[in-house]
Parts: C-alpha cells; sequence; structure tokens
C-alpha cells in the first residue's frame, strides 16, 4: 500500500492560474489531442532537455537501430533515446506520448539488455553519428573523449553493463506499475516519469513527474539491490554522492571560479596512506593545490600538471600515484578543502572564513537544494525599512543559501533593493561592497546612519539589525 500511494502521489491532479483570491482552473490536455507526436516533440524535448531523466545525462543518441542478430540479420527494434550519467551507467528511454502499453517495460528491458553489450567505441560511434545528423561534426576519437569527461571517475565496464531505464508516458497502466514495482525489488533499475500537458492562457505547458520511485522508495527498498556486487555498488554510491556534491556546489554558485583548494586525504585512504601521500606531497607543493571552476564535468585545476580533473578522479590518481594500486570506492570530495587564506574578489573576507575546515562534501551537504534564482532574495530585501539592517547569513538563512554566493551576488547585481542594509557578519561593510553607480563617493555606512542607524566605530548597532526570524516575517508579510 506504501508504494501504490507514493505512486499515485506523484502526480498533479489539479492546477489553477491564481490572481490574489481568484484560482482559475487549468485545463489538462494531451499530446495526442494537440497533435503532437513521440518522434518529432516528445523525443526532442527530451534531448533538448536531458534532466528530465536524471542529474547529468549526456544524450549518446537517439532513433538508435544499428544492431543485429547473432546471424547477421539486423534487428527491428529502435531506442528512442540513449544516455549517459555522471556515474557511468547508461540510461535505456522510451517514449510513449499516450497511456504506455501493458509490455511496454518488456521493451526497455530488451533494450537495455541489448546495449549492456557496447563499449567505448561503440558508443562512441553511435554518438558520432548521432550527432552528425545534427549537423554537428566530431570525430571518434573527440566523441569518446566527450564521454570520457562526462564520466565522474574511471571508465567501468562493469556499470556499463547495468543500465539504467526510463518510461516516459501520458499515463501507467497498473500492470506497468506492478511490474515495475518488483523489477526494481529484484536488481532491476527502472524509472517511470509521467509527462502531463496543461493549456495556459493559449500556451501549451509540459511537466515531467517523476512518479516512481519515490525517494523514500529509492532510499530504503531499492537503493541496495541497485547492482550486482558490492564492489560495483559502492563505486556506484561513491560516484553518486561526488556528482551530487559537485552539482550541489556549482547550482548554489557557493566557491567562485578561481577559488583555491587544499588536498586533506580521507574517505578511502587508512591512515598508513594518508601519511604516504603527505610524504609525496611535500616532495612537491603543487600537488596539494587545486583550482575551483563551477564545471560540473572536472571542476578541479590541478597545480602539479595544470589538468583539469573531477574530485573523485583526481584522488584516484593521486591514491594510484602513491600506492601504485586501484583505489576503491574514494568520494573524492572529502579530500578538498577550501583555502580560506585566499579570499576570491567580492567575497566578504569575514563570511569565508566560516567555511575554513570544511570539505566539499561538508558544503554540499549545508547547500542542498540551494539553486541561484535571486528573486526571492530581491523580494526580501525590498522589505527590508530604512533604519535597520540585516546580515549575509541572515539573509541567506531565509532565501535558501549561505552568506558567500548571496555576497557575491549583491556585489555584482546591480538590481538587488537596499543592498547596503546587509552588512557581514561583524556588523561590518562588506570589504567587497561596491555601487552599481561608479560615480559615487558615500558608503554605505554613511546611508546607513542617515537612515538613522548607529554605528561603534565601523559596526552597526546590534540593537537594530533585523535577524531571519523577522526577515520571515518581513518576507510573508
Amino acid at each position: 500500500m506504501h508504494r501504490r500511494r507514493a505512486y499515485e502521489g506523484g502526480t498533479v491532479d489539479h492546477l489553477f492560474t491564481v490572481a490574489g483570491q481568484t484560482a482559475t482552473p487549468i485545463s489538462r490536455t494531451g499530446l495526442a489531442a494537440e497533435s503532437l507526436l513521440e518522434r518529432q516533440h516528445l523525443q526532442e524535448w527530451v534531448i533538448a532537455h536531458p534532466q528530465v531523466l536524471g542529474e547529468s545525462v549526456l544524450v549518446v543518441t537517439a532513433e538508435y537501430d544499428r544492431w543485429a542478430d547473432t546471424d547477421g540479420v539486423p534487428a527491428r527494434d529502435r531506442l528512442d533515446v540513449l544516455g549517459l550519467d555522471a556515474t557511468g551507467r547508461l540510461v535505456v528511454v522510451e517514449l510513449k506520448r499516450g497511456t504506455a502499453d501493458r509490455d511496454v517495460h518488456l521493451q526497455a528491458i530488451t533494450y537495455a539488455a541489448l546495449v549492456s553489450r557496447f563499449d567505448l567505441g561503440t558508443l562512441a560511434q553511435a554518438h558520432r553519428d548521432f550527432l552528425s545528423r545534427r549537423g554537428q561534426d566530431l570525430d571518434i576519437d573527440a566523441c569518446k573523449q566527450r564521454l570520457l569527461d562526462h564520466v565522474d571517475g574511471e571508465w567501468s565496464p562493469e556499470l556499463l553493463q547495468r543500465p539504467r531505464q526510463v518510461i516516459i508516458a501520458a499515463d501507467f497502466p497498473k500492470q506497468v506499475t506492478h511490474s515495475v514495482v518488483w523489477l526494481s525489488e529484484m536488481s532491476l533499475d527502472i524509472d517511470l516519469i509521467q509527462v502531463g500537458l496543461w493549456k495556459v492562457e493559449g500556451h501549451l505547458v509540459a511537466g515531467f513527474t517523476k512518479v516512481y520511485p519515490t525517494p523514500e522508495v529509492e532510499e530504503f527498498t531499492l537503493a541496495p539491490a541497485r547492482v550486482e556486487g558490492e564492489a560495483a555498488a559502492k563505486k556506484l554510491q561513491e560516484r553518486s554522492r561526488s556528482r551530487n556534491a559537485v552539482h550541489v556546489l556549482v547550482g548554489a554558485g557557493l566557491l567562485p571560479d578561481g577559488t583555491r583548494l587544499r588536498l586533506t586525504p580521507r574517505h578511502g585512504a587508512p591512515e598508513s596512506i594518508r601519511n604516504a601521500i603527505h610524504s609525496w606531497v611535500e616532495e612537491d607543493i603543487s600537488r596539494a593545490t587545486v583550482t575551483w571552476t563551477n564545471s560540473t564535468a572536472k571542476p578541479l585545476i590541478w597545480d602539479a600538471d595544470g589538468a583539469s580533473y573531477s574530485p573523485t578522479g583526481l584522488a584516484n590518481h593521486i591514491f594510484t600515484s602513491v600506492t601504485s594500486r586501484t583505489a576503491d570506492g574514494i568520494q573524492g570530495t572529502t579530500w578538498w578543502d577550501v583555502d580560506t587564506d585566499h579570499v576570491p574578489a567580492d567575497v566578504d573576507p569575514e563570511e569565508w572564513a566560516t567555511l575554513a575546515g570544511i570539505d566539499l562534501t561538508g558544503l554540499a551537504r549545508q547547500l542542498n537544494g540551494t539553486r541561484k534564482d535571486w528573486t526571492g532574495l530581491h523580494t526580501l530585501l525590498g522589505t527590508v525599512p530604512a533604519g535597520r539592517w540585516t546580515t549575509y547569513g541572515d539573509v541567506a538563512a531565509v532565501v535558501g543559501s549561505h552568506a558567500v554566493p548571496v555576497g557575491t551576488h549583491l556585489a555584482t547585481c546591480g538590481q538587488c533593493p537596499n543592498p547596503w542594509r546587509v552588512l557581514n557578519v561583524a556588523g561590518r561593510v562588506s570589504k567587497g561592497f561596491q555601487w552599481p553607480d561608479q560615480t559615487r563617493t558615500d558608503t554605505p555606512a554613511d546611508v546607513l546612519i542617515a537612515e538613522g542607524v548607529r554605528f561603534n566605530g565601523d559596526a552597526a548597532d546590534p540593537e537594530t539589525r533585523l535577524r531571519r526570524d523577522a526577515l520571515r516575517q518581513l518576507l510573508g508579510s
């Protein structure tokens, strides 16, 4: 009963446009009713926006049919979309513009079985053909490198043999949902995504909702059986954690490009190997530092060679360089700490200092769910009255961000209301503050004093500070 309720809970039963107290129902329609087709329309939406298939999915090919039976006779099956996610698993996608067929899951399983024998060369050729049909001319080596770069860590044939399956349809009959629940429990990884279509003021709006598995089912029921064998499961889990941490940090905009990180070996390296790594680093101090770039694929530029790496990829490389052994399930995002001695431009030093001693995994844990949508921030700042001030940290807590990206945004936006009313944690004007109008000669402190805020030296009176609870009340009103 729990799983059935979880499945039903993923759908949107009622949708309204709202104007104050008036809520007007939005009429639901369907792809067929609007003369929209699977291949020409739904498939193109998925190719253009692969995030509907999960985080960090690269579309390898679509409409793939270049396989043959063992006797050389070409197969008639045509795979709708084939993707590759950052953990190194293939993503097999089956599309239906209406209610899914009762045996749609069997089609998906068939395609998964066919692609499970693909190797890097086969995938690179399929990707090259796909790009060529779309007017992009990449040679086979460039396509191979593109696939390799997309994977966080070393290329793993064992993960490649365990494709994830995604079925997208307007609705799913009970035969499909019941079968998928059972198949998932039997170690097959199948997602059901419902595509809905609505008419809103003369426009069509499409929505994609993952209806199975829900996060609760995925965490407590399916996760232990995702991949055959403990080694492969561990590898997938660590890669997923590292991938997710990088995506969270890039999405939140916490670390500006150019942020310096320092090596501190942790997860997957026992004390003896950590000591060996420290000795190895002392031979060449450039081995201990990297520069962060906001790339979800390879955000670290290593000082030792100038090459780009994923956090786990570089941790694995360092582990192997020191031990001459292949690392086993390192979570590389635990190996890199923010170097708070180097403060990026436009960042308040006192706020930056709060990141000391925190690795990338810890930072991502603080920020999970945060995105760089500053609409709420602008709305909140517009409610801060004259004669009061607040801090980057308080504002960040209310809008679901962190003090550092909030401060960076205020320093560069030019559209934020009342930016002078936001100070650092000590109540002082941030060193990174700048007026959008570069000709202004007054300071935020001058403006605050004119508005009635008293200062003790360079620090604002804490009695006039608006803390997060007060900010929430302002935002709510």
